[in-house]
């Protein structure tokens, strides 16, 4: 786990505020649910047989004996919300975002960490493949909001709870007859969860699945329509993608449409954003039959990639330096006038020298520096200058309220 620390945490406001406003013009609101959950929620909606469930979570038992974990990821406990506040009987379409943190407990890699954070979205209440694409379309504009272009969208299919059993007895009988090839995870999981084996990044399991069949060969005709519904859409809305028969994500709940958003900046662990159709999540966990399709970004991940001298951080529009105790009262009133009025004003509170606190504006990257001494007290004018270019403008104290807003 990690601190956010003040020199990046204005690439983090960033992004959270470019999330709010793309999301926003797509009609989503966000919502915010709690850090800890009762761990039945994610074992019954992910799935027990994932390596979230089986190795990855924060569990432990409570004073009153629940078994409680730390949210490993943000959809299952906003369709618990859904449930639980009756959204969905007050519209059954209901398009949400979320922002904060999630626990999993897993080896550390680059942008990965224990304690992570997401942005994410859910667009609950509809089936229709226009919703796939609009969300697809919904992340391709944050993406291009933040300056970020060295991602490429990947899609699959994983059919539904009609087509995929026969997929999977196909899989487990292509799978039993090489074994061997295969490392000592995909051999514990190849019957409880065979898909995961298309996923693994060991070498030897990826030669070993090249020729294994592909879902998006074995849908049935509802789920094939779909699908190439959902691209039709996408090649109107010009967005590009390519196919990936091996993508099969890492949760249960996961049919038809998933989606991934992969980069080669990070090394192995390549996605940066990811999710998919969860249409008979909210059901399973005794809500309503309700379609549903959604995704989740790691924004540690977005800030590695991110080009820090592009994105806008926050620096004092002015800065006051003083000389004597009588000016630095007199700036202290003045920039407390100034903080009120919404103006980023900062001064110097222990007494140092002029060049030391002109190197302090400077690293801080005022945008102006005043200068006020005994001497621009008396006169009640001093001297505005702007960092940048190192240009002075004669100002009015009493005038300087209205100059700078």
């Amino acid at each position: 786990m990690n601190d956010v620390l003040p020199d990046v945490v204005g690439l983090w406001q960033f992004l959270e505020q470019s999330a709010r406003d793309v999301f926003g013009t797509y009609g989503f609101t966000e919502i915010r649910t709690p850090v800890l959950e009762k761990t039945e929620l994610f074992s019954r909606s992910i799935g027990e047989t994932t390596d979230i469930v089986e190795k990855e979570m924060y569990t432990f038992t409570d004073k009153s004996g629940n078994s409680m974990t730390l949210r490993p990821e943000g959809t299952a406990p906003v369709m618990r919300s859904i449930i639980q506040s009756r959204l969905a009987a007050q519209d059954a379409v209901a398009k949400l975002y979320y922002i904060g943190p999630m626990f999993r407990y897993e080896r550390p890699q680059k942008g990965r960490y224990r304690q992570f954070h997401q942005i994410g979205a859910e667009a609950i209440g509809v089936e229709d493949p226009k919703i796939d694409a609009q969300v697809l379309l919904m992340l391709h504009h944050f993406f291009n909001r933040i300056g970020i272009s060295a991602v490429s969208l990947e899609i699959n299919s994983l059919g539904c709870p009609v087509c995929r059993p026969d997929y999977r007895r196909q899989l487990i009988q292509y799978l039993e007859q090489r074994l061997e090839a295969l490392c000592s995870e995909c051999q514990r999981r190849y019957q409880t969860n065979p898909l995961r084996v298309l996923d693994c990044k060991v070498e030897g399991c990826r030669a070993a699945t090249v020729a294994a069949p592909a879902m998006i060969d074995q849908l049935c005709d509802d789920c094939d329509q779909h699908f190439s519904q959902v691209r039709r859409y996408l090649d109107l809305l010009k967005v590009p993608y390519a196919l990936n028969v091996r993508m099969v994500r890492g949760l249960d709940y996961y049919v038809r449409t998933t989606f991934e958003l992969v980069t080669d900046q990070l090394g192995s662990q390549n996605a940066v954003a990811a999710g998919g159709r969860y249409d008979g999540l909210i059901e399973s966990l005794g809500g309503p039959a309700l379609p549903g399709i959604g995704f989740a970004i790691g924004l540690e991940r977005l800030v590695l990639m991110l080009d820090k001298e592009a994105v806008s951080v926050t620096v004092p529009e002015l800065f006051i330096a003083v000389l004597g105790d009588a000016a630095a009262e007199r700036a202290f009133v003045l920039m407390s006038q100034l903080q009120a009025r919404g103006v980023r004003t900062e001064m110097d509170f222990q007494g140092k020298s002029l060049k030391a606190q002109m190197r302090r504006a400077d690293k801080l990257g005022a945008v102006h520096t005043l200068i006020v001494g005994d001497e621009e007290l008396r006169s009640g004018q001093a001297q505005l200058k702007k960092m940048a270019d190192g240009t002075q403008t004669s100002v009015r104290l009493d005038a300087l309220l209205e100059i700078l807003t």
